[in-house]
């Protein structure tokens, strides 16, 4: 008996995307192996999500009553970024809960047609001072709306 295969994960389009904004690399991302480390995709990831909710007034990291906290993430790397590429990080809502949002983000080279890397990464918007979960206000509803 044979046990079904995992479905192996593959490289995304552009038009998976809603949003996309550019991210410069440094050169202390690369590692020894003159490619972008595998922790630096992580920190991109945040980036794209939160400067975007900044600039769209829904997110106020200083003084916001509510704030996003990752619980969950994950990556998949087809092909390997560098200094001093610049980075195209397209991204997604792909399920928006009462207090939760997954978000899916892909990166590309510049220019390129499929992402170099994609994954997620789950947000539960909490209370700032009690930690506990609160629902979506509107207005950051309404922003993550437009990226489903």
């Amino acid at each position: 008996m044979n046990a079904a295969s995992p479905v192996r994960p593959q490289a995304r389009p552009r038009d998976h995307y809603r949003v996309f904004r550019p991210i410069g690399t440094r050169w202390m991302d690369n590692d020894v192996y003159g490619h972008v480390n595998n922790v630096v995709y992580y920190s991109w990831f945040d980036t794209a999500v939160n400067a975007w909710l900044i600039e769209q007034g829904a997110l106020d990291i200083h003084a916001g009553e509510v704030i996003g906290l990752v619980i969950e993430t994950q990556c998949n790397y087809f092909a390997p970024l560098a200094f001093p590429q610049t980075i195209e990080a397209g991204l997604r809502v792909a399920h928006l809960g009462s207090s939760s949002v997954r978000y899916e983000v892909g990166l590309f080279a510049q220019g390129e047609p499929l992402t170099a890397a994609c994954g997620h990464f789950i947000h539960v918007y909490v209370d700032r001072q009690t930690r506990r979960p609160v629902p979506l206000p509107p207005s950051l509803k309404t922003v993550l709306q437009t990226a489903l």
